[in-house]
């Protein structure tokens, strides 16, 4: 096998991986969106939403968003309005946002938040969306549901 004949496998190879990897992420984003979408149907009624605010980078400032809904993060770094849609709730502010607030735009939801950040900092989505609102499945979605106890 000559040298060019290697190149082009290897191109070959690199696309197909690269086609797969983009495959998965689009499935997980969709399944991402279908749990936020499911989580806000619920949580409208049960639980109060707030105006997300946005922090700059680095910590400067913050300036308010023309989005309503929840945080996902206890660092506030990622919300979901209430229909659904997920933002990332940190960017660079200039003194006109953060005096007049910024508009946001939705973002493709990951299942986990924060993935390939530090130990401790990444969270699954559905854990962030039970803390927010517990059993907000109800005990008819859950594993062990319908049951009985187990005996000692």
């Amino acid at each position: 096998m000559g040298e060019d004949e290697w190149a082009r496998q290897r191109r070959e190879a690199a696309d197909v991986h690269a086609d797969m990897l983009r495959r998965r992420q689009r499935a997980e984003h969709e399944r991402a969106a279908a749990l936020l979408r499911e989580f806000a149907a619920v949580a409208r009624d049960r639980l109060p939403a707030e105006r997300l605010r946005v922090r700059g980078y680095g910590g400067r400032g913050s300036a308010t968003s023309n989005v309503t809904g929840w945080y996902l993060r206890s660092d506030r770094s990622a919300g979901m309005s209430t229909d659904g849609e997920f933002y990332v709730l940190t960017a660079p502010l200039g003194l006109r946002d953060r005096l007049t607030g910024i508009a946001l735009e939705p973002a493709a939801p990951p299942m986990v938040l924060g993935a390939g950040g530090k130990d401790g900092e990444s969270l699954d989505l559905p854990v962030a969306l039970e803390r927010l609102l517990p059993g907000w499945r109800g005990p008819a979605d859950e594993p062990d549901a319908g049951r009985p106890p187990a005996t000692p």
